[in-house]
């Protein structure tokens, strides 16, 4: 007998299924008619995808500077997994893994490359913070916990340094297994052209759509001929919205050009979570479907190509084997005057509301969903 079955499900291409899981995991997709502990009756009118993952937060809560709650930025919001990016470095990361065990959200670290962190700005303009070895040390200690590192390559961050610390954030990518390395854009020096010139395959770029001058288009709105050579490489673009880097005039460009993102991030944390312009990972995928992008296409955004793209081979598929997470969802028609980090402003017709998420076969209704009153988990 399964543990839970969510019987007429619909998926994102507006199929009907069944879907059983039992000790956490998918059991079973499809037509089923085995019994099950407890069945939710879904009539087709809910929406189930596999569970949402952010690519980008910052939820080390003890951070000075970028901080939040795990099961604020995830569970609560529709999102089964987040990875923060480079909010802690090989001094804080073993705190960080501790707070993170008592969350229902799963949590994975892209490890800064400076030992420090994000206790200051500029954590990158001391070389001495690029320590190899402490880096080395924390993947050894976390293994299944850093799935990548992080290197913020702006001018506030690297100071004097120029693009010295990206080259060294490659030599510890290659001496750690090829993780992923994502790299943070922003204002120059260095210019967005070193920088893509030095990524390659499974490298990840950040704030992709800015609207700052160092961003992936030229000023005749073409798109970089560094950044199509990364593209090329197989460089990933990430959204990682944040406060100061997502412009939707750029982004829609871009997307008009058919550079679409491999992945939709919020890089949400408390302020901008409770202030704006980011408000939830949900509010940003409404976004891209108010720019023109279909359900499916802003959905594998955020489950199998960020699985893909950040080597979770249990996530991001509803697929009999993988982890029983899946986010419940719907999609309302409510008019909303949508705002980007630039203070632009764009008409979206209908929005994404998550309903409800189940993390580990585990379900959790968010405020959303206990309002609608469609369902109970």
């Amino acid at each position: 007998m399964f543990d839970l079955l969510l019987r007429r499900a619909r998926l994102t291409d507006d199929t009907l299924t069944d879907i059983a899981i039992q000790d956490g995991k998918i059991a079973a997709v499809g037509d089923i008619t085995d019994p099950a502990h407890r069945t939710v009756e879904l009539n087709g009118e809910t929406y189930v995808s596999a569970g949402w993952i952010d690519s980008h937060v910052h939820c080390y809560p003890n951070s000075p500077i970028y901080f939040d709650e795990p099961d604020s930025v995830g569970i609560a919001t529709g999102v089964t997994s987040v990875v923060d990016a480079g909010s802690t470095g090989a001094d804080d990361v073993d705190d960080f893994y501790a707070i993170t065990r008592q969350a229902a959200t799963e949590v994975y670290a892209l490890l800064n490359i400076s030992r420090v962190g994000l206790i200051a700005q500029n954590e990158l303009a001391d070389m001495n913070n690029i320590d190899a070895g402490a880096v080395q040390q924390a993947v050894a200690r976390h293994p299944d916990f850093i799935v990548g590192l992080k290197a913020r390559m702006s001018s506030s961050v690297v100071g004097d340094n120029g693009i010295t610390p990206l080259e060294r954030g490659k030599a510890m990518q290659k001496a750690n297994g090829d993780l992923p390395l994502m790299v943070h854009i922003g204002n120059n020096p260095p210019n967005l052209d070193e920088i893509a010139d030095l990524l390659s395959s499974g490298d990840i770029i950040t704030h992709c759509y800015n609207g700052k001058p160092n961003r992936i288009l030229t000023p005749t709105g073409e798109l970089r001929a560094s950044v199509t050579r990364a593209l090329k490489r197989g460089v990933r673009l990430d959204v990682g919205h944040g406060t100061a880097s997502f412009s939707f005039e750029v982004a829609k460009r871009a997307i008009a050009l058919g550079i679409l993102p491999h992945t939709i991030s919020s890089d949400i944390y408390c302020r901008n979570r409770l202030n704006g312009p980011v408000g939830s990972l949900a509010s940003v995928m409404s976004k891209f479907l108010a720019i023109g992008l279909s359900l499916p296409q802003v959905i594998d955004c955020v489950t199998a190509h960020a699985a893909d793209g950040l080597r979770l081979a249990r996530k991001g598929r509803i697929q009999p084997g993988l982890d029983a997470d899946l986010t419940l969802f719907t999609i309302k028609r409510q008019p909303t005057l949508l705002v980007d980090a630039d203070n632009d402003s764009l008409q979206a017709e209908h929005i994404l509301v998550p309903l409800a998420a189940i993390r580990a076969g585990k379900g959790y209704m968010t405020e959303q969903g206990r309002t609608e009153h469609v369902f109970d988990l």
